[in-house]
């Protein structure tokens, strides 16, 4: 069975780039979310093995919705990686203080990105 893996991008291009990464493993299905706010409302109905969520977004950026998620019990043991153009060594401490299990910075590289997917679903 394909582990469920909640996309969260609020640009369609990088929607389309991590399906191009992702997608073609069929070890994985991809669920979409365009903001923060989304994110948690999808991540407690389709209940995802793993997120993958920018950090720059309206209604609620990644860093709020790891805390949001961080602190719901439904979903506080979901592993989530950050991907972001903000590699500065604040907003990844940062990353980290909300809760994030990885953080990944664009422009993203497919093979890392596909290893940190793999780390945190225990492949």
């Amino acid at each position: 069975m394909p582990k469920k893996i909640l996309v969260v991008d609020d640009s369609a291009t990088i929607h389309f780039m991590i399906r191009m990464v992702l997608g073609k493993d069929r070890r994985f299905e991809l669920v979409t979310a365009n903001d923060g706010r989304e994110a948690v409302e999808k991540a407690r109905t389709e209940k995802p093995d793993l997120v993958v969520m920018d950090v720059v977004m309206p209604h609620m950026t990644g860093f709020e919705a790891c805390r949001v998620m961080r602190g719901d019990h439904a979903t506080r043991d979901i592993p989530i990686i950050l991907v972001t153009t903000r590699g500065e060594a604040e907003s990844v401490q940062k990353g980290y203080e909300c809760g994030c299990s990885d953080y990944v910075t664009k422009p993203i590289n497919g093979l890392e990105l596909l290893a940190k997917v793999a780390s945190c679903l225990g492949e």
